[in-house]
């Protein structure tokens, strides 16, 4: 007679003999290197004069921006904790603002919402049928995923939206506002603590300013799924058969697991939350879809995932510090990007000090003089140029990702291929 399978039993073969790279950062820890990193700023702020880094408009557009990297982010950790690499979030992404756009126009925007997820889902379900029923290359269906979505929605835009006001083949007309809201007498406060310019007092007053003033139910919504997944996946007997999937299918489908069931479950879900993140960009951060308008944040929001080496929150610091970097763009940008160089050079001088302080001289020196090289670019300009301006965001998601490829491990049998049976 054979023990009855439960969550714990598929969590002893494939989860916790995983082997592990580095020490997990405890809370207590992480939130004294956030607050280290916010009065590292104030101070930049205070030497530089750029009070707009802080702001609490600039935070607030960059929780603006950061939602749809951190919605994509979601999307590839629920399908790369199940196995599966999902390259076709953007793809879905694009599938979500096309799909929210147009049921958004016609019958409003909470069906769009609904509607613009079940098109990411779609997008979703074509990548588990094809890498998880015909074994294609996850790589290889994820970037004909992306090709296929900017194909299908580049020909429905124009059957769709011409012909109705305020539409055109590459764009959908208005769709109706989903609302914002600001918390009564606290928002103001902030605002106004913010508009003091303290030290780090007045830092944290525009954070947290961002984070209630002036706030879309949608965005309130993603806020939510990032401890709702947590709990899902790391706290509930289905998110432990799901991560099974994703460490050792063979072991998990010997204890019972429906391995096939769990992948695709993923993958769908993967798929709607990118498609919610499309949803974001064509309702909440522009009334309308408009061709080529996730620019590439399907992309920025697996960066994202990566770095918080998928973990939920994790993910969540990564979208955030992207989101910012992005909203340089639109507030402030040459002169916010020139006092973050001061920025960027005093954080690779504590870099290089704590390599030294590791005995690792060699990258410790490499880190000082690339520090250094970045305090002349600031002390010799007064500006930058508008191109890098534009480029800080991709350039930031690189270096981030390759100062924090060391500690990272990924599911292990992320991207392989699984036939039923085949540990038999």
């Amino acid at each position: 007679m054979t023990a009855p399978t439960t969550a714990t039993d598929v969590n002893q073969p494939s989860l916790e003999h995983a082997p592990r790279t580095g020490r997990r950062m405890s809370w207590p820890v992480l939130l004294l290197v956030i607050a280290g990193a916010l009065a590292l700023t104030s101070i930049v702020r205070l030497i530089t004069g750029a009070n707009g880094i802080t702001n609490v408009s600039q935070m607030s557009t960059a929780l603006q921006l950061a939602v749809p990297i951190g919605l994509a982010g979601l999307g590839g950790l629920w399908a790369e904790r199940a196995g599966v690499v999902n390259i076709g979030l953007e793809g879905m992404m694009i599938l979500g603002t096309w799909f929210g756009a147009w049921a958004g126009f016609q019958w409003g925007p909470w069906t769009g919402v609904l509607v613009g997820i079940i098109g990411g889902c779609l997008g979703g379900l074509l990548h588990a049928v094809v890498t998880i029923t015909f074994n294609v290359n996850h790589i290889v269906s994820g970037v004909a995923i992306n090709i296929l979505a900017l194909g299908a929605t580049r020909y429905l835009a124009p059957l769709a939206f011409e012909g109705h006001q305020g539409g055109s083949a590459k764009q959908s007309p208005p769709v109706d506002s989903l609302g914002h809201f600001s918390i009564p007498g606290l928002s103001d406060w902030l605002e106004s603590l913010n508009d003091q310019h303290w030290f780090f007092v007045s830092d944290i007053a525009g954070l947290l300013g961002g984070l209630v003033t002036d706030v879309s139910w949608l965005t309130l919504l993603a806020v939510a799924l990032i401890p709702a997944t947590w709990w899902i996946l790391w706290r509930t007997p289905f998110g432990l058969r799901l991560r099974s999937c994703g460490e050792n299918p063979i072991a998990a489908e010997s204890l019972g697991v429906n391995v096939y069931k769990y992948k695709y479950l993923a993958v769908i879900i993967s798929g709607g939350l990118a498609g919610l993140g499309g949803v974001f960009l064509s309702i909440v951060a522009n009334p309308f879809y408009l061709e080529g308008q996730t620019s590439g944040r399907g992309y920025i929001g697996l960066a994202a995932m990566i770095f918080g080496n998928w973990m939920p929150g994790g993910l969540a610091i990564g979208a955030g510090l992207f989101g910012y970097t992005d909203s340089l763009n639109l507030r402030g940008g040459s002169a916010n990007v020139h006092a973050l160089l001061l920025l960027g050079a005093l954080l690779l001088v504590a870099g290089a000090i704590w390599l030294a302080i590791r005995k690792k001289y060699v990258k410790a020196a490499i880190t000082f003089v690339i520090g250094a090289l970045v305090f002349a670019w600031y002390a010799g300009t007064n500006e930058v140029p508008n191109q890098v301006v534009s480029a800080t965001p991709y350039v930031v998601t690189l270096v981030v990702l390759a100062l924090s490829a060391q500690r990272l491990r990924m599911p292990k049998a992320d991207g392989m291929q699984y036939r039923k049976g085949q540990g038999k």
